[in-house]
């Protein structure tokens, strides 16, 4: 196929008259457009007005996707453990997949190509099953808690960590490498330090197996941590093995010195949710320190009941726009910076090679975007206009691995209303189940 627009390359490269031809899973060739289309007569063609890198969830929760507005305007602990942790208890496998499946295809026509999602304790398998058969790119694992939690969710620890094992035998690596296994510990206030470094173990025992928690969201959760072990959080992290290059933390809002230089020592990777931290009041990750100190941080939207959207190009927005207030600076946290955040530091986060730009025997993660907006009249600047002002529904086409998955508003090979009618229907009957107060008559 040869997709033909405005190519964003790369944060630094645009090509106004360009072309990205993909052949199987692979970008063949990146250039001028009249060029390529000579050079390659017979393929497929399809155009757009921007053509970009696929975009990079560096943490999502696709299973909350039913909560969506469940808990509005609550504190972190309050909004997790009255609302969102009992409609994960009370969610069968039928409305995991559900979930799943609303979940992916909301990311897919958004921009997202890779996601990096924090599942549930139950029936992780449905998600696996989701990103297998909506096409979506997925680093994604069962969550394990043995401490702390509400009822359907505590696990013996043991059963907690041979389970995590089966799903990894079953599903890392499945879909031709498309979906792969991260060790998903929620966060240490409802995990044992035997849970936690049993997770260490289980990645280490497992080739190309990542871990990916939550860390350091918000201060009440921090002392928490802290009257516990004695540790602020990310050191206590580190301490039982849950740093590394191989862990994605989601969060890092509140860090300290010395947590800071274990996160820039260790090479772990930040995720920041801005919209998440907002509408929380979790606070601002220290962003600009963290690459300053050379910290990979990627972007992600966290679920939807704290966000409320899984829309990239918001998250792309509220990060560059809360970097410049909390620098006091406009020049902080530039376009470029956040597309970067986005795309090939997701690629870390997800922990896949190859990704994140259109180049040359780059894995075939490609997005279009239509301009026939009036918001998007004029686009003086593409890689601006990417970043400030595009929002997921200008998406037009997603390719993942060579194969379009989303085309001209339609979902390829899926039932995108059914998945819709099954999604609501299980959404009002586990909020139900769950006796959670929507505030709807």
């Amino acid at each position: 196929m040869l997709i033909a627009g405005t190519v964003i390359a790369d944060p630094e490269t645009v090509i106004p008259d360009g072309a990205v031809v993909v052949e199987r899973e692979t970008i063949a060739a990146v250039g001028d457009a009249a060029a390529l289309r000579n050079a390659y007569p017979d393929h497929e063609r399809r155009e757009a007005d921007l053509v970009a890198p696929g975009l990079v969830g560096g943490h999502v929760h696709s299973v909350q996707s039913l909560g969506r507005g469940i808990a509005d305007d609550d504190a972190l602990l309050d909004w997790l453990f009255d609302a969102v942790l009992p409609m994960e208890a009370a969610m069968d496998a039928e409305a995991t997949r559900a979930a799943a499946e609303i979940g992916y295809l909301e990311c897919l026509e958004s921009g997202t190509t890779t996601v990096v999602d924090h599942l549930s304790v139950n029936h992780a398998e449905e998600a696996f099953e989701a990103a297998i058969e909506t096409g979506i790119r997925a680093r994604l694992g069962k969550v394990l808690m043995d401490r702390d939690s509400p009822e359907g969710l505590l696990e013996d620890t043991d059963a907690a960590l041979a389970e995590s094992e089966a799903l990894i035998e079953e599903y890392h690596g499945a879909a031709d490498g498309r979906v792969r296994y991260a060790v998903t510990p929620r966060f240490a206030v409802t995990c044992t330090e035997v849970c936690l470094r049993g997770c260490r173990d289980l990645a280490d025992r497992h080739e190309g197996v990542t871990i990916h928690t939550h860390a350091s969201e918000n201060e009440e959760e921090i002392a928490a941590v802290e009257a516990d072990t004695g540790r602020r959080n990310v050191l206590w992290l580190d301490e039982v093995g849950l740093t590394g290059s191989d862990v994605t933390l989601a969060h890092c809002v509140h860090t300290d010195e010395r947590e800071r230089e274990v996160l820039s020592e260790t090479d772990t990777t930040v995720t920041h949710c801005p919209s998440s931290n907002m509408k929380l009041a979790s606070g601002i990750a220290p962003v600009h320190d963290y690459l300053d100190r050379g910290i990979t941080v990627a972007l992600g939207n966290d679920g939807p009941p704290c966000n409320n959207t899984l829309d990239p190009f918001t998250e792309m927005r509220q990060a560059s726009l809360l970097g410049k207030v909390d620098a006091g600076d406009p020049t902080r946290l530039p376009a470029a910076t956040v597309l970067e955040m986005a795309t090939t530091n997701g690629a870390r986060a997800a922990g896949f090679d190859r990704l994140g730009t259109l180049r040359e025997g780059q894995r075939a993660d490609v997005i279009g975007l239509t301009t026939d907006r009036t918001r998007a009249t004029p686009v003086h600047d593409p890689l601006s206009h990417l970043v400030y002002a595009a929002h997921g529904d200008d998406v037009v086409f997603a390719m993942v691995d060579g194969e379009v998955r989303y085309a001209d508003g339609e979902h390829v090979g899926i039932d995108a209303d059914a998945v819709r009618e099954r999604a609501a229907r299980q959404a009002e009957r586990v909020v139900e189940a769950a006796g959670i107060d929507t505030g709807q008559s």
